[in-house]
């Protein structure tokens, strides 16, 4: 399929990055089922690492199987699949080419009570798996943030060196951010903006609230009557935070939900001018067939 005009515009949005960098970027948006939209929606499977094996796939005891996940990552049809370094070895000799791939550079798990994450993989192991681009979360807020901000920095060098895109995930939570602020619509759009200003080429936040959290910023919401009633309009803000629009934002799936809500998530986040979803639990613990018909539904909407 030759690249779309909407492709096109994206990756003129991306100056300063190199060919090999957007040639990952329009391997990504030419692939699957919303192939050519500027939509994407991807599967992400690291919940392992931060939740624990049992209840990560227990609700669906075949997605144990990393061949599983590829599996269903090339048979729905989605734009890309992120995961650590172990589950994209298991399967990249198999299905080598069959889908972009993301490799989830850093990691946390819940028997440390610590808001920080490891570094589980490299920019040369991204490289070996023939990936299009590395995952890195950061925790702005966290007592961590700034390290673990020094180092995306020097993973965004490496990566963007070599071509890669960067991921960014980022979720905000410790410091001065309550728990209910966690995704709140001030804390999200200042959490989009900072990974857009760490020189992200897709930010991953989640789905924000009409909460306001931080008082300082109450007041300026208010006098510039910045609107966030609905999730259409508080995604609007999102990207407005994200260089106008100028970066690939996607939107967290979140925990597990009925299917009625998750698509009516996809409905806002379409609306608002968002660029799709990074769907994890609500896909892999289904059924492979449920799976197929809520991914083809998601993207459906996109389309």
């Amino acid at each position: 399929m030759m690249r779309t005009d909407t492709v096109r515009k994206i990756l003129s949005w991306y100056e300063g990055e190199t060919p090999g960098l957007k040639t990952n970027l329009s391997r990504l948006l030419m692939h699957g089922r919303l192939a050519g939209t500027g939509r994407v929606v991807i599967l992400p499977v690291d919940q392992g690492f931060e939740h624990g094996p049992a209840r990560s796939f227990a609700p669906n005891p075949v997605a144990y199987d990393p061949h599983y996940l590829y599996n269903l990552a090339i048979e729905s049809g989605v734009s890309g699949y992120a995961a650590p370094l172990g589950l994209l070895e298991q399967g990249a000799d198999t299905f080598a080419g069959e889908v972009p791939l993301i490799l989830k550079l850093n990691s946390g798990n819940s028997l440390v009570n610590k808001q920080d994450q490891a570094l589980t993989g490299t920019v040369e192991d991204a490289l070996r798996l023939g990936c299009v681009g590395v995952g890195f979360t950061i925790y702005p807020g966290a007592d961590d943030s700034y390290d673990m901000m020094e180092e995306l920095r020097e993973i965004t060098l490496q990566a963007k060196s070599r071509g890669l895109m960067t991921v960014v995930w980022s979720y905000p939570r410790g410091g001065k951010v309550t728990k209910e602020g966690e995704t709140g619509l001030d804390i999200i759009a200042y959490a989009a903006h900072m990974a857009a200003l760490l020189g992200a080429t897709i930010i991953k936040v989640k789905l924000p609230t009409d909460h306001i959290d931080l008082a300082e910023a109450k007041a300026t919401y208010e006098k510039n009557q910045i609107a966030g009633e609905t999730g259409a309009d508080r995604v609007r803000h999102i990207m407005q935070a994200s260089f106008a629009g100028k970066r690939i934002v996607v939107f967290s799936g979140g925990a597990a939900k009925t299917t009625d809500e998750l698509l009516d998530e996809v409905r806002a986040i379409r609306d608002g001018g968002g660029n799709g979803s990074i769907i994890g639990r609500n896909s892999f613990q289904r059924s492979k067939e449920e799976a197929l018909k809520l991914l083809a539904d998601v993207m459906d909407i996109y389309a």
